[in-house]
């Protein structure tokens, strides 16, 4: 789903309003198909958004297991410190995690052990986007975008003066604890203060079934007896025990600590504010196991002793700046936002620094809205990105390098009246520079789109649209060389990798009704010279060797969902939901893309009763046997939920308090998404206590 750019249904809605303003769609809580992309823009694009008691109910430790329940979403779940979002079978460079629009500005998308610096803890709304409008966001939204809102920065005058919020949640899987507090505090003339603060830990986390695949079982077992014969009772015995775990993944412990202050002036035509935050965590990466690491003089650490557990301390300091201006005549607003961050992390083997990993990042965009008149409306905008990296250490797979991007873009709009019509184009220019390797290389790509869509009825909308998008190869993909302790490869770019293309188009239907809402999309997208990381089946410094390479492919998929109140009556109602996605991606050679989601489908049935609601959920995952080069199979699963919460101040009140039972079988589930699937299954049964207390 490359950067389709216009698409499904009504994404870029309004950015700042009010709740209690925003418009309500027929049917709660399932389908909601507007965003927070540029203000007042109606440009159609496919958008889930997780708030409320929803987000508060799925909330993990990672932005990417926080959404995976949602339609075309997954998670690369590589430990539970570190999880990315994989949209439609697409991760790493070809999605954007954003914070109120503007990067992260971290190094997650250059590993997936790498965690995403944005706590869900703090966010009061979680945006996913996928299809045409990601082409405002830059070429590395090329299979789409979450946007993470938050408060750090006020958008409004609370009401009464203060606003608060306390956030408590208990888990058993873990045996986790979560405490985040926040408060927004008008100060006069216009003056609002903000300041937040959470903290989570958790302990090792209990599984369903063994840690290790039965196929890897099967392989360690192997390799004991083996070991046996030759002699070596030590190895065996080391084999046999990591075959025999269970229950418990070791290594896996997190602790996270976030906070900020903001400050915001509001008044009737202008804006100003600013945030300043921290981020720290810290976390174990669950190890593969005979996986020794090579430190460039030998030795493997990996011996009679065992290995060292690899953990990563990770600390961001991070700037944020947002101003608007409202305007009179032909444009109506103009809206800037500058973000900067310090960012370091260290991949600790046991108490030895491994590698050190240093970003100093810049992002800036602004962003010109037209009023609209007779129907067409629009934005035009700019945007800029700076990072300087360096690794430093025995194991510093990615030469230090700085990455400079600029890019220019609009988006239109004309609905006269029944039949809309959607373009959009961006050019953006990329230089990457590593002096230390002597290369420097840059590009220019261009994207744009063009989509239409028609109101049957006023329930009924249908459309379509088509897009060209281009991608810059990054810098990780260019120039990696060398052993990666945490994901346990070798990895190694291609310097002379090309600008990657494609051309992408979809089709939906969307139905809104006052009991029924229901929504199709099929999308699919063409690759020339597409980029990816392939398992070689060869070692290098005696670890499996990871290479980047390019040749054409063909992604395509669909996504579906539904929801209905099935029964109501005066202080009750009963409502069913359904979701389904597919997606199949395929090289030219006719061999799989690597770590495809296979089919899923997910029921959900929700009984409210006056301030009480309970829900059930059962997910079903297939098999997943399509697979790439040496890459394993994924058993399928089937995911039972249940969660009951309680309103104690009325159901249209934000506060809370819940309680769940996640994977109420046991079962032994694993993301196919996930490089660490073998050895890195999803928690077992899991309670839950927790609440949101708003005032």
């Amino acid at each position: 789903m490359i950067v389709s750019l216009l698409a499904s249904a009504s994404l870029l809605a309004i950015q700042d309003v009010p709740p209690s303003e925003e418009k309500d769609p027929p049917v709660e809580d399932v389908i909601v198909i507007t965003g927070h992309v540029i203000e007042g823009l109606d440009l159609l694009a496919g958008a889930s958004v997780l708030d409320g008691a929803a987000l508060q109910r799925n909330m993990e430790l990672q932005v990417g297991d926080t959404l995976a329940s949602l339609p075309g979403v997954s998670a690369t779940s590589f430990t539970p410190g570190a999880s990315r979002p994989v949209l439609r079978g697409f991760q790493g460079e070809r999605i954007r995690v954003l914070n109120d629009g503007l990067g992260a500005i971290d190094v997650s998308n250059t590993s997936a052990d790498h965690a995403v610096t944005i706590d869900p803890l703090t966010a009061e709304r979680i945006e996913v986007i996928r299809g045409p409008a990601v082409l405002i966001f830059g070429s590395q939204a090329v299979g789409g975008a979450v946007n993470v809102i938050d408060r750090r920065i006020p958008r409004r005058v609370p009401e009464g003066g203060f606003h608060g919020d306390l956030v408590g949640q208990l888990s058993s899987a873990d045996d986790g604890v979560s405490l985040g507090a926040a408060a927004d505090v008008s100060l006069g003339a216009g003056f609002v203060a903000h300041g937040d603060i959470s903290w989570r830990k958790t302990e090792d986390v209990r599984v369903g079934d063994y840690v290790m695949t039965p196929a890897l079982r099967a392989d360690l077992l192997a390799l004991a007896a083996e070991a046996d014969e030759e002699g070596e009772p030590d190895e065996a015995a080391e084999a046999r025990e990591a075959a025999g775990l269970r229950g418990v993944l070791p290594n896996s412990a997190t602790e996270q600590t976030s906070g900020a202050v903001g400050l915001a002036w509001i008044g009737d035509r202008v804006e100003l504010g600013a945030s300043y935050g921290l981020y720290d965590s810290f976390y174990g990466v669950p190890m593969r196991p005979g996986a020794g690491h090579h430190h460039g003089d030998g030795e493997d650490e990996a011996g009679a002793e065992g290995e060292a557990p690899v953990r990563i301390d990770m600390h961001q300091e991070r700037l944020d700046a947002r101003a608007r201006v409202e305007f009179e005549g032909f444009f109506e607003s103009l809206t800037a936002r500058f973000g900067m961050a310090d960012y370091e992390h260290v991949e600790l083997e046991g108490e030895e620094v491994g590698t050190r990993f240093l970003s100093d990042g810049m992002e800036g965009r602004v962003e010109l809205k037209q009023r609209d008149a007779d129907g067409w409306h629009g934005a035009t905008g700019a945007q800029f990105y700076t990072r300087d990296f360096d690794a430093i250490g025995a194991e510093a797979f990615v030469p230090a390098n700085t990455t400079d991007q600029w890019g220019i873009f609009t988006v239109q709009e004309y609905a006269p009246g029944r039949l809309g019509i959607e373009g959009g184009a961006r050019i953006e220019w990329t230089d990457v520079t590593a002096d230390t390797v002597s290369i420097a290389r840059d590009f220019t790509t261009i994207s744009a789109a063009l989509g239409l869509n028609y109101e049957v009825t006023d329930d009924f909308k249908v459309g379509v649209n088509g897009s060209r998008a281009e991608r810059a190869p990054s810098a990780e993909e260019l120039l990696s060389d060398g052993p990666h302790v945490a994901t346990q490869s070798y990895e190694l770019g291609d310097p002379d990798l090309v600008v990657e293309k494609s051309w992408g188009g979809e089709a939906f239907a969307r139905y809104a009704g006052r009991r029924v809402a229901a929504s199709a999309t099929l999308w699919a997208n063409w690759f020339a010279d597409f980029i990816y990381q392939a398992d070689t089946g060869l070692e290098e410094d005696e670890l499996p060797l990871f290479a980047y390479r390019q040749q054409d492919a063909t992604y395509w998929g669909i996504e579906m969902e539904a929801s209905a109140t099935l029964a109501e009556g005066l202080d009750w109602a009963v409502k069913g939901d359904l979701v389904a996605d597919y997606v199949r991606a395929t090289l030219a050679d006719g061999n799989p893309v690597p770590r495809i989601p296979p089919f899923r489908l997910g029921l959900g049935l929700t009984g409210e009763v006056g301030n009480f609601d309970g829900r059930i959920e059962v997910e079903w995952v297939a098999d997943q046997n399509r697979t790439a080069a040496f890459e394993t199979a994924t058993d399928g699963h089937t995911m039972v939920n249940a969660s009951l919460g309680w309103r104690p101040f009325g159901r249209d009140e934000e506060t809370v308090i819940f309680v769940s039972a996640n994977n109420v079988f046991d079962v032994d589930a694993r993301r196919h998404a996930s490089f660490t699937k073998d050895f890195v299954p999803l928690a077992g049964r899991d309670f839950r206590l927790g609440t949101r207390f708003s005032f």
